[in-house]
């Protein structure tokens, strides 16, 4: 069975830090794009950050450029996204997805459009609040 697992999330004080893990079973990341992607109460899925196969090209909504970095470690088959400097605004849910359908593209290039991905993760909470 092919999934995604998210962790990592949890409740922090603004100003903290997470890092979220994004852990592949049942197949290997090593061909396809990764998307974070976060859904607060109320709001549309919203993509925060991707990152290519190959690691080199690495895209950030402008909400979270300078606090969140995403990585990733083909050898493990898990992707990364650190967190730091939490906003109250940050709280929602998080996926990750990875993008299948545009291999061999995937290799050099991602977005965060959310019908562009094909395996998602059922989420994990971050809620920032003190």
């Amino acid at each position: 069975q092919l999934q995604l697992v998210e962790s990592g999330g949890g409740l922090v004080q603004p100003g903290g830090s997470l890092r979220l893990s994004c852990a592949a079973s049942g197949f290997t990341l090593h061909d396809y794009a990764i998307g974070w992607f976060r859904q607060a109460p109320g709001k549309e899925r919203e993509g925060v950050s991707c990152i290519s196969a190959r690691g080199g090209t690495i895209n950030y909504a402008d909400s979270v450029k300078g606090r969140f970095t995403i990585s990733r470690d083909n050898a493990k088959n898990t992707v990364y996204l650190q967190i730091n400097n939490l906003k109250p605004e940050d709280t929602a849910v998080y996926y990750c997805a990875a993008d299948k359908s545009h291999v061999p593209w995937t290799k050099f290039m991602c977005n965060m459009r959310t019908d562009t991905y094909d395996y998602w993760g059922q989420g994990t909470q971050v809620t920032v609040s003190s």
